[in-house]
């Protein structure tokens, strides 16, 4: 057994010398100006993409406040048409009172679905600002890659000159 452990260390060992890569070759001035110019670009393509995601992120989080005030609006508003609803059934006269009732009764049902309607509409509204945020984000990176793949491509023609 130890002679088999021996042996696949040793082919371990063997492997990795002919696995290691070629060693460099000494940078040329040509190279040299090419990956400069390539970490510049890529820091460039970074920064903007850092932009975009926070401008995204920012676009996201006010349409975010925007439903939760829009959802208040909504549910003030229902509560205010609620209160009315009951002052008018308190005002009614004792013969009046089983009339405006239904009528109070009504009037908060209809504040109810208008205020229910209101709030998934906000709700749907800041989720489809959420989703474009992510898709934003998405295309942001896909530059970023985009832009790092052409500056390594660069480089390894400025090397290959």
């Amino acid at each position: 057994m130890n002679k088999v452990l021996a042996a696949l260390i040793a082919g371990l060992f063997a492997t990795s010398v002919y696995a290691q890569a070629p060693a460099a070759a000494p940078a040329t001035p040509a190279v040299t100006k090419a990956v400069v110019k390539a970490e510049k670009t890529v820091v460039k393509a970074e920064a903007a993409e850092a932009k975009d995601v926070a401008k995204a992120d920012e676009k996201a989080a006010k349409a975010l406040a925007k439903a939760e005030e829009k959802k208040a609006k909504a549910a003030a508003k229902a509560e205010k048409t609620k209160a009315d609803a009951a002052a008018k059934v308190v005002k009614a006269d004792a013969e009046d009172k089983m009339k405006a009732e239904a009528k109070a009764d009504t009037k908060v049902a209809k504040a109810d679905l208008k205020a229910e309607k209101t709030m998934v509409k906000a709700d749907a509204k800041a989720e489809k600002a959420v989703v474009e945020a992510k898709a934003d984000k998405a295309v942001a990176a896909a530059k970023t890659t985009e832009k790092k793949a052409e500056a390594a491509a660069d480089v390894k023609k400025a090397a290959a000159k």
